[in-house]
Formats: C-alpha cells, sequence, structure tokens
C-alpha cells in the first residue's frame, strides 16, 4: 500500500489563451478544472499503475465534492481531516503560441492546532498499515514550516520507509528526520545548497551531500535532461525518452508514484529509476483528461536509458 499525505488540496483551473498578454486583454479559448494538488496527484498516479493507494489530508467542505468524485472514479481511497472554509483554487494560463504556462497560487484556507493534531494522528493510524508514505507539496497557512519533520518524526518505527518531495525549508528540515528517499528538482537542490550544479557530477555530488544529511536516495528531476537517483553506493542518470508530449502537468508528481512503487516491490536502484522516468514519461504522452496511461508505462520501461556517473 502507498498512503499519500495531502495537506493542501487544490482545484486546478487551467485556461488557455492564444497569446497571454501582460496587463491587457486575454480571451479564454478553453478551460477545464481538477482536483488536484501533489498529494493527491501521487496517489492517483499510484492508483492508475496498478497497485494500492490512498490520499490522507486536510479537506474543506466547499469545493470537496470534486476531490472524492475524482478518487472515488479512480479507485483509490481517502480519508480527511475536515476543516471549515474552501478548497484553495490555483490558476495556470497557458500560451498556445509559445507553449508557456503562468502560474497563480493561492494559499490556502488556515489550519489550526487542533487540526493538526488530527493530522499527525491519522498520519500515525496510517503509517501501521502501509509500505510507503509520501509527503509531498506546500503546507495552508497555520502549517509550522517543520511539519514534515514532525510527521517524519511521528512514523518512525512504524514500518513504513517515506518519499519527502517538498522544497526550501520544508525540505532541509524535513531531512533531520531521516526520509527513505527525497526528490528534488535541480533548483531546489541549487537553492537549499546555496550553489550552482552545472554539471552531471555537480548534480551527483549535491546528492551526496543529502545523502549525509540523513537521506538514504536522493532522486534528483531535471526536467527536459532527464533524471538522476542516488544513494551511498551508486549514482545512475536517466536522459529524457522522445515521446510525444502531450501535457508535462503531474510528471514530477507521476515520477513519485513511479518511485514509490519501486519502494514496495524492494526493487533495486536502477529499477527505482526506470519505474520513475516510465512513469513520468508515460504522463507526458498521456491526454490530460487521464490519470497515466499503464499500457504505455509498461511498455517505456524497458526502454529507458541507464547510464553510471
Amino acid at each position: 500500500m502507498i498512503t499519500t499525505i495531502s495537506l493542501n488540496p487544490s482545484i486546478d483551473r487551467t485556461v488557455e489563451v492564444e497569446r497571454f498578454v501582460q496587463g491587457g486583454l486575454n480571451r479564454v479559448v478553453d478551460a477545464h478544472s481538477v482536483a488536484a494538488g501533489k498529494g493527491i496527484n501521487v496517489a492517483l498516479a499510484a492508483s492508475a499503475l496498478g497497485v494500492d493507494a490512498e490520499c490522507i489530508g486536510f479537506m474543506y467542505r466547499e469545493g470537496a465534492r470534486l476531490f472524492e468524485k475524482r478518487l472515488m472514479l479512480n479507485a483509490t481511497a481517502y480519508n480527511f481531516v475536515w476543516c471549515e472554509g474552501s478548497v484553495r483554487t490555483n490558476i495556470k494560463v497557458r500560451d498556445r503560441e509559445r507553449g508557456e504556462i503562468t502560474e497563480i497560487n493561492e494559499p490556502g484556507a488556515r489550519v489550526g492546532e487542533a487540526d493538526l493534531d488530527k493530522m499527525t494522528e491519522l498520519v500515525a493510524l496510517h503509517a501501521e498499515n502501509t509500505d510507503c508514505l509520501v509527503l509531498s507539496g506546500s503546507m495552508p497557512p497555520g502549517c509550522p514550516k517543520d511539519y514534515y519533520r514532525t510527521l517524519l518524526r511521528t512514523v518512525d518505527g512504524l514500518g513504513c520507509r517515506c518519499i519527502l518531495d517538498a522544497d526550501g525549508e520544508r525540505l532541509a528540515l524535513g531531512l533531520e528526520a531521516h526520509p527513505y528517499l527525497i526528490k528534488p528538482n535541480r533548483f531546489e537542490l541549487e537553492t537549499m545548497l546555496g550553489r550552482e550544479l552545472r554539471s552531471l557530477a555537480d548534480i551527483r555530488d549535491a546528492a551526496r551531500t543529502c545523502i549525509d544529511r540523513g537521506a538514504s536516495v536522493v532522486a534528483v528531476s531535471l526536467g527536459a535532461d532527464g533524471a538522476m537517483i542516488v544513494d551511498g553506493d551508486e549514482a545512475l542518470y536517466a536522459p529524457r525518452m522522445a515521446v510525444d508530449v502531450k501535457s508535462t502537468v503531474g510528471a514530477g508528481d507521476t515520477m513519485v508514484a513511479g518511485f514509490a512503487c519501486g519502494i514496495i516491490g524492494d526493487s533495486t536502484l536502477e529499477e527505482m529509476l526506470r519505474m520513475g522516468v516510465a512513469a513520468a514519461t508515460a504522463r507526458c504522452a498521456t491526454d490530460v483528461s487521464r490519470v497515466v496511461d499503464r499500457a504505455l508505462y509498461s511498455d517505456l520501461l524497458g526502454r529507458v536509458a541507464i547510464e553510471r556517473i
């Protein structure tokens, strides 16, 4: 079982314009809304890849139905700490001509101490019956920056391996609780370590710094340049796979789902990298109306090229 934590769910509202004009009039040519948030996305992707998955997190009375419907339609279990207020809306403006996306994200509704206590208890309860716990995404107002560290320490010794996909201070503090795997992108890794990473060797060495600071495995997503995975013994790199890209939205979360599938199957480091890259690539090549094409994922698994760095 894979259990994901969604502390700050969002309704992602995508609007498309022919050419975005900053400070001017923009006419929408297409629009759609979807229940999202990193924890939601990872759980949905894991389910689509054929693994039992569930999502726990904060949920708000206004807007919740969209999430319950999407999770049920995709056979993904859920359990929420219910809060007053409404789910935040994140707006993505897609410029068709340039192929660019401008994002405008709301912070989310505030949670209180009682909500945090309930969430900590819920996470501990589910951690006892899961193989892999995924902590990912932003936090709502009211969440302390060290809350991921708190949750990681809460589940320590309960038998599940944890993935932390966060940025900034949330990632740095979370590392102190020794997650099994972290998944920064290049920019997040550069920001945390305070230096530019110009080569694959630089990225490998930076990842090993994170291992020295508490992680067992570091997977670095490099966007169009592929991905790298590093543990105490090996550093493996997979270049980008050539596919017909339909949407990159959710690719990083689907990569995390692939890694989680590898963890619960006790896969080797190379197998985990193949699963993460194949999952993310399949997401990019899948129509936006679906989570991820499982058959395409299976086909891509054997085509991921691996290099040792």
